[in-house]
């Protein structure tokens, strides 16, 4: 029986040799860029979750397939782990590099190989920035509709890796409805090509599988994307509250009255003055929340449905109700909240970012739950969502130089992912689980489920070389995690 490698081991497991390694992987892959002095590594020690850190053991940096394939090879002959890493910017740990492994990194695979406008399809590297396929496929008419608030540096690489989502995912879907094929290379560097050209493929869906996998069961070398024609037009309403659980309730009433969003996004009131502050997008900074409702398609469909989304937010109690005036200030709207993360970021010393999904009637509930949770544990919490689908992005504002409140921070995150389980949703809706949530894998997932992810990645990585210690907990720390949980609930268990 293979024994997955484990994040438990990665400390204590017999010292590799970092100077053999090293060679070893020069000899077999010529021309292969190798990192490996302490000042060229400290770059990649995190991914955008910067709360944790570890020096890389070595960064491998390849230009092409072969280079890719050949490393796999060697690191397998070897045991040597293998973290996959596109731009860095995920928001989870899960491109976190190890002490003893070494960190792949596909930035320099950024081609897009080809632009099909009749069949509405792109062929891209994996290092391709998510908003260069949109631009490659404009003048074409078309474009690519998952847009990650970072898309203007994330890869489509790291999008498959995280199932990433974005402002538009209600109406057009995740990364995993919008990918149709993928070709990958395995731990033993043999290649596989999963998903199809054709409406449909044979055998189990394994592309759906890859989809969010978090570079834990191969290595995607090439990926071919849907592209979408540009809606004829596109237009966004405003809608101010001043109560945050009507902003909430507001949200299902829109889906109720059988429209569906090209994007509907909220903000609370901390998130809303941050962006302002930060942006001048224009929004009003008195009120308690802001929902962003942009509709698309035909302008006559579209000017209907602004009309019965306007009377539906009246309803629902809205103080105010602007629409965006021209395509610039629709824009303008929309950049408030696509930079709401890093104008959060000018509040405080330090952020933390979390990522849970609830179904969109416990909005109200839950957004109450996270006031109480944060008045609790005396830290500020700015929420913006993906109010459509139920994606939450709460941002925990820290400060890690003082002692104690990084501790503070995580288990705020913590209870809040597991209230989101509480009211029927999971702990991730497109970050990925990573490091991060990887304890709150034990509150949503029973033991039995748990063995059966770990029997899917021993399928496809044995010997568990690929992303060790992420996603999937094993079943010591989940009895750990349970203990622990207990004795917080019970006094009597309690030192």
């Amino acid at each position: 029986m293979n024994i997955l490698y484990d994040e438990r081991l990665d400390g204590a497991a017999p010292q590799l040799d970092k100077t053999a390694i090293r060679d070893s992987l020069a000899q077999d892959v010529p021309g292969l860029t190798l990192l490996h002095r302490e000042e060229d590594l400290h770059p990649f020690e995190c991914d955008g979750l910067s709360v944790y850190r570890t020096l890389p053991m070595l960064v491998a940096l390849p230009e092409t397939l072969a280079q890719v394939e050949q490393l796999l090879k060697t690191c397998h002959r070897l045991g040597v782990p293998v973290v996959t890493r596109g731009a860095g910017t995920g928001l989870s740990g899960g491109a976190m590099p190890l002490e003893h492994g070494v960190l792949l990194v596909l930035s320099r695979f950024s081609r897009i190989l080809e632009i099909d406008p009749e069949a509405r399809i792109a062929r891209v590297e994996p290092g391709v920035r998510n908003l260069a396929i949109s631009e490659a496929a404009s003048p074409y008419g078309l474009y690519y509709a998952p847009d990650p608030s970072s898309q203007i540096a994330c890869s489509i690489g790291g999008n498959v890796a995280e199932n990433a989502g974005g402002v538009h995912c209600l109406k057009y879907g995740l990364t995993v409805h919008n990918v149709i094929k993928v070709k990958v290379l395995t731990i033993e560097g043999e290649h596989m090509t999963l998903g199809s050209d054709a409406l449909d493929a044979p055998g189990f869906d394994l592309l759906a599988l890859f989809n969010g996998s978090e570079g834990m069961l191969g290595v995607v070398t090439e990926i071919t994307v849907k592209l979408l024609p540009k809606p004829e037009t596109a237009k966004v309403l405003m809608a101010s509250f001043d109560d945050i659980e009507k902003a909430g309730n507001a949200v299902g009433s829109i889906i109720a009255a059988g429209i569906i969003p090209g994007g509907l996004e909220m903000m609370d009131n901390l998130a809303i003055r941050a962006a302002e502050d930060f942006i001048g997008a224009g929004y009003p900074v008195e009120a308690e929340a802001i929902l962003l409702c942009e509709l698309d398609g035909v302008e006559a469909d579209v000017d209907d449905d602004c009309e019965t989304v306007r009377r539906v937010l009246e309803a629902a109690g809205a103080t105010g109700i602007q629409q965006a005036r021209d395509d610039a200030e629709r824009a303008l709207f929309w950049a408030g909240r696509k930079n709401a993360f890093p104008a959060v970021g000018r509040m405080s010393p330090d952020y933390y970012c979390m990522d849970g999904t609830i179904p969109r009637r416990e909005l109200a509930r839950v957004l109450k739950g996270i006031s109480d949770l944060s008045e609790q544990y005396g830290l500020r919490v700015a929420n913006v969502f993906h109010a459509g689908d139920g994606n939450m992005h709460p941002l925990i504002l820290f400060d890690a130089n003082t002692p104690g409140e990084l501790d503070e921070a995580e288990a705020l995150g913590g209870k809040i992912l597991e209230l989101c389980v509480e009211v029927g949703g999971t702990i991730t809706g497109e970050h990925g689980v990573g490091r991060e949530k990887i304890n709150q894998m034990c509150a949503q997932f029973r033991p039995d489920e748990l063995a059966t992810f770990r029997a899917a990645k021993a399928a496809f990585d044995p010997t568990g070389l690929l992303n060790p210690g992420k996603n999937i907990p094993t079943p010591a720390r989940c009895s750990e995690f349970r203990t622990i949980k207990s004795a917080a609930a019970d006094p009597a268990k309690q030192g």
